[in-house]
């Protein structure tokens, strides 16, 4: 009896071995080596874009240090620039997913139909829905390491783009593509995209700003499952019981812009070339392409004097004959006032000295009509 006793205890306790190992499998798969496969910059760039209707689910963190000096009216914008957000994704295409944010306090549901969204809030039984707007405000699903390295690849040009090596990330092996802006007025130094080897599936980006050594964005997915969600996932409809809202926060510089008068712009500002958006007012100009951007938007004097005051609160502001403007990583805000006209606010992954240089290049601040 001791003997078959002992070859039990063997026997039970090589299976515990046995399941141990199961269940430590995925975190080992998860620390295997990546395999690197030898695709060009370019055609890895042309998968990723390519990957914009491809269904999945999962978790996924978004890591940011942008501390913006924002008013409360975008009070949520702030806090996805700089704070940790997770995220649980349902994704059927760019106008069918859902992206719910996860806190210790509870989950806000975001909703992409066809022409609107909305948000779901669970604790105050709140549904938001925004139309589809030209200059639509940063959501969480702009988050996602998908949709933001769609975003940034999309206008990079060959030159700007380079190889890395590979890594693991969602225990998927993700190839890596960097952009490296080409623009003088840049203030990021790279962008690092990690890109599905299977899909082209943007799964991790880190964007760095010039002269930083961590990044200033980090976004990743952690789990990761590349079958299709079923409609009935992302579908909303508010409950009967549900307080309903119209969105109005992406709707603030579009009114301002058709309230002042437009005025004559320059085709470029600080070495950027202007560029046009359908539905958005001719006094708004928008500048320069993928990673460099500037926007020139007309505002008013409520939102500019708490945007003003905001900026001038940071120990690193510059207040000076042009404005107030201050640098939060790599996003610059910078509030002018021109004579004999409302005030503008000029904001984008441009430098200071590029703010500057775009100030002293508006009609109004030089004299101009």
């Amino acid at each position: 009896m001791r003997a078959r006793g002992h070859g039990a205890a063997r026997r039970w306790a090589a299976v515990g071995v046995l399941i141990a190992a199961l269940l430590a499998l995925p975190a080992v798969i998860r620390t295997l080596p990546a395999s690197d496969a030898d695709v060009p910059a370019a055609e890895l760039r042309a998968r990723a874009l390519a990957s914009e209707s491809l269904g999945f689910s999962g978790y996924a963190v978004s890591a940011g240090s942008l501390a913006l000096p924002i008013t409360d009216q975008l009070s949520s914008v702030a806090d996805l620039f700089s704070d940790r957000t997770t995220m649980r994704v349902w994704w059927r295409g760019a106008t069918d997913n859902r992206v719910d944010v996860v806190t210790p306090a509870g989950e806000t549901g975001t909703h992409t139909g066809s022409g609107a969204t909305w948000t779901w809030e669970y604790e105050s039984a709140t549904a938001t829905r925004a139309a589809a707007n030209p200059l639509e405000l940063p959501a969480p699903p702009d988050l996602l390491p998908s949709s933001l390295g769609r975003r940034l690849l999309s206008e990079a040009s060959a030159d700007e783009l380079s190889r890395l090596g590979a890594r693991r990330v969602a225990g998927r092996d993700a190839l890596g593509l960097r952009l490296s802006p080409a623009a003088e007025a840049a203030s990021v130094s790279r962008v690092d995209v990690w890109v599905d080897a299977e899909t082209g599936l943007p799964l991790q980006v880190e964007v760095v700003e010039k002269g930083a050594a961590r990044a200033a964005m980090d976004t990743r997915f952690l789990d990761l499952d590349l079958a299709v969600p079923a409609p009935e996932v992302t579908a909303f409809t508010p409950p009967p019981s549900a307080r309903i809202r119209e969105g109005r926060e992406a709707e603030v510089v579009l009114e301002a812009g058709r309230r002042i008068r437009p005025v004559e712009l320059p085709a470029e500002l600080a070495g950027l070339p202007r560029r046009r958006l359908d539905g958005v007012p001719s006094g708004i100009g928008l500048y320069g392409s993928g990673v460099t951007l500037l926007a020139v938007a007309p505002v008013p004097h409520g939102l500019a004097n708490g945007l003003r005051s905001a900026l001038s609160q940071s120990p690193d502001a510059v207040v000076d004959e042009l404005g107030t403007r201050v640098a939060a990583g790599p996003v610059a805000l910078m509030v002018v006032e021109p004579p004999n006209r409302g005030p503008y606010v000029l904001t984008g992954t441009v430098t200071l000295d590029a703010l500057a240089a775009a100030a002293t290049q508006l009609p109004d601040l030089v004299g101009g009509p």
